[in-house]
């Protein structure tokens, strides 16, 4: 996804507040894709990012609710199912005789595609009559999301009175604000909606608010009926895996999205708020994680994007043939560092090669073989892509390079200007090689090989020779050598100088392939060293880099999608002891965020802050952070599926911490699978019938 990056003028000081990407660290996010709602930790939605949005416009910008000259007290947030928050606030001085309050107003808000509900209580429990003016201000500026991601706001539209409440339009959009009862007064020019109450003691009052968000021409991507896989739930006793697990499920099912060329297809839109539409990065690594639960997520991702590969040479959208897209938007976005994206935007280097792969783990997790036939054209196209585009200067690498100057400069999933840099603090420059491109690469080559093979295609030799070779020339270049020992360097640069900085995309090369046993276990050394492992997941960047910031985005900050691939790929290369620690972070972390792990958060040390520092523009919830809790419960596990050919791996001890729990909701071939751990952490699993199980240490 791309990042926020400023340049600041030579002759600016400080940078005024409209110039700034809005903070989200408080903010209270609810989804239902592809609407969402932001809003301040006492529900109102005020100003900065907040507002209800829905397909990437903002169709309330303010919606308070008080009493005007009652002074507020917010007590109480509780967080429901799907998108359901309350909110309740003390009014305070309100029918009171003693110190205690006496008057609360309860904001129950529901959030739904297309629409946001509130209702409202208000309560006197105090033993004198309250009366007072309710009021309800809204806004709407219909601002587009990437002007309220650059810290600007749209101009205010004005309403139409209704009957019982508010109409805004603007062009194909437009927003209704209706409440019932209908408020006792209605000022369309500023906005308010007011009844006047009388409380007797013990009485109460409601009103419910409906604000539905409609654009004439439809909807990108239209939210999702069904979710696509099963529930996993983790049982036994009180344990944070469980509870992140539990709240990731919910978090997801609101990023769920349908193609409208056919809605059966779904897949998860990235994040919230600012990435909530198809990503190809993104969606892929998140089917991939949430395979164990089933594979109707992936396959749906596998063909939404499929029906988007690239088929022409087009060098303002960098589309080329096979090649699969980095995005799609309704329209043109314009990013804060001068970048234009236009609405299909294929500048990625490694989505091409994580289909492949994607397509490969699922049908070795159950996808019917009429389903993988159907894409394995698809899969030609894109093994074409790798070896006529993806290497355009012919070293045998896979390079990028923004061609357009107005697109992203760097398109690997560190996508920030300044996310690829030398040990010494200098940024690489384009055309870049990124090491874990590399090793996507070749793992997609393998696998694919694999499926040709097993389809009866032509090409399985060629694509292990190409595999083969591409390893070795990864060894020839890609590696270094430091006081601490040799090491995998991040990416060779445009004069194929290796960027010898040590950084999580290390954790990337694990279980594809691309290193053998003794390289694997020096990446595990580098990876759990300190100046990578902060306690709460891998730093980006190593501590001891020229130009690392704890709050940087991709230079020193944790990204839970990122400590969540390492662990499973040192967990797939059989380095347990190496993986546990990593895991244990993420659980930590994942309970100092409430369960819901945010996109990214600082890179601090845990010995030095016991609660993980929030990166203030971080999205929460993002599908690839909420799915990295099934990856690492897969990766603890060390559950692996052949389910072509009835066979099932798991490890015969999970490390301490995790003893006495069940396990539900894990399926292969869309059959259940039941793991239990007893008082000792020895696993017991009960597969499904003609499966057989094989346990590793």
């Amino acid at each position: 996804m791309e990042a926020t990056v400023k340049t600041r003028p030579e002759n600016e000081e400080t940078m005024s507040a409209t110039e700034l990407q809005p903070f989200l660290h408080d903010a209270r996010l609810s989804v239902a894709a592809p609407s969402f709602c932001a809003a301040r930790p006492d529900g109102r939605i005020a100003g900065g990012a907040d507002g209800f949005y829905h397909g990437d416009r903002r169709f309330l910008s303010r919606l308070e609710v008080g009493a005007p000259g009652v002074p507020n007290a917010p007590v109480a947030t509780a967080d429901g199912a799907d998108g359901h928050t309350a909110f309740v606030t003390v009014l305070r001085g309100l029918a009171e005789s003693t110190a205690d309050p006496a008057t609360t107003l309860e904001r129950r808000r529901e959030l739904h595609p297309g629409r946001l509900v509130e209702r409202y209580t208000v309560r006197n429990a105090g033993a004198r009559t309250a009366r007072l003016r309710l009021q309800v201000r809204a806004e709407s500026d219909f601002a587009a999301m990437d002007t309220v991601k650059a810290g600007r706001t749209g101009a205010p539209a004005v309403p139409e009175t209704e009957p019982d409440g508010l109409r805004w339009s603007l062009g194909p959009l437009t927003a209704v604000l209706t409440l019932t009862p209908a408020p006792d007064h209605l000022d369309a020019a500023t906005g308010t909606l007011r009844y006047d109450l009388e409380l007797a003691p013990g009485q109460s009052w409601q009103a419910a608010l409906e604000c539905t968000a409609d654009h004439r021409d439809g909807d990108l991507f239209p939210a999702a009926h069904a979710t696509p896989w099963t529930e996993p739930r983790i049982t036994g006793r009180d344990h944070a895996l469980a509870r992140w697990t539990a709240r990731s499920h919910q978090d997801l099912r609101g990023l769920l999205l349908a193609d409208p060329l056919r809605p059966a297809d779904t897949f998860l839109a990235a994040g919230a708020p600012w990435f909530l539409t198809l990503f190809g990065r993104d969606s892929l690594w998140a089917a991939r994680m949430l395979l164990p639960l089933g594979t109707d997520l992936a396959a749906g991702t596998l063909r939404t994007l499929a029906r988007r590969q690239g088929r022409a040479v087009d060098p303002a959208s960098e589309e080329q043939p096979g090649k699969i897209l980095h995005e799609v938007r309704r329209a043109e976005q314009h990013l804060d560092a001068g970048s234009h994206l236009p609405p299909s935007y294929y500048g990625t280097a490694d989505a091409t090669p994580l289909w492949l792969v994607l397509l490969h783990d699922t049908w070795r997790w159950g996808l019917p073989a009429d389903q993988v036939e159907e894409l394995l054209p698809n899969a030609e196209a894109a093994l074409d892509w790798l070896e006529r585009y993806a290497d355009a200067d012919g070293d045998g690498f896979l390079e990028y390079v923004d061609s357009t100057g107005r697109g992203l400069s760097n398109q690997g999933w560190k996508d920030s200007s300044d996310g690829i840099r030398f040990r010494d603090g200098r940024i690489a420059e384009a055309p870049i090689a990124l090491s874990e491109v590399q090793a996507y690469a070749h793992e997609a080559a393998v696998r694919t090989a694999d499926l040709l093979e097993a389809f009866g295609r032509p090409g399985a030799a060629h694509w292990r020779r190409w595999a083969r070779d591409l390893r070795q020339r990864f060894r020839d270049r890609f590696w270094t050598e430091d006081a601490d020992g040799r090491y995998p360097v991040v990416a060779l640069d445009r004069d194929k100088r290796p960027v010898d900085s040590i950084a999580s995309n290390l954790g990337h090369l694990l279980g594809t392939g691309l290193l053998d046993e003794t390289e694997s276990a020096l990446v595990a050394g580098r990876l759990t060293a300190p100046g990578m492992d902060s306690g709460f997941g891998l730093r980006t960047l190593d501590a001891a880099t020229a130009g690392f910031n704890p709050l940087g985005y991709h230079t020193g900050s944790v990204w839970p999608h990122d400590t969540a691939v390492a662990v499973h790929g040192l967990a797939r290369a059989g380095l347990h002891d190496a993986a546990a620690p990593l895991a244990a972070g993420l659980v930590r972390a994942a309970a100092a965020f409430d369960h819901r792990l945010p996109e990214l958060f600082a890179g601090y040390p845990r010995d030095r802050y016991a609660r993980p520092v929030p990166y203030p523009a971080s999205c929460r919830p993002q599908a690839w952070a909420a799915a990295s809790a099934v990856l690492v419960l897969q990766a603890l596990l060390g559950l692996e599926a052949d389910a072509p050919n009835r066979r099932l791996r798991v490890r015969d001890r999970l490390p301490a911490g995790y003893e006495s729990l069940r396990i539900d909701g894990l399926t292969v071939a869309g059959l259940p699978i039941e793991v239990e751990t007893d008082h000792t952490g020895a696993v017991r699993m009960r597969a499904p019938e003609g499966f057989g199980v094989t346990t590793v240490r």
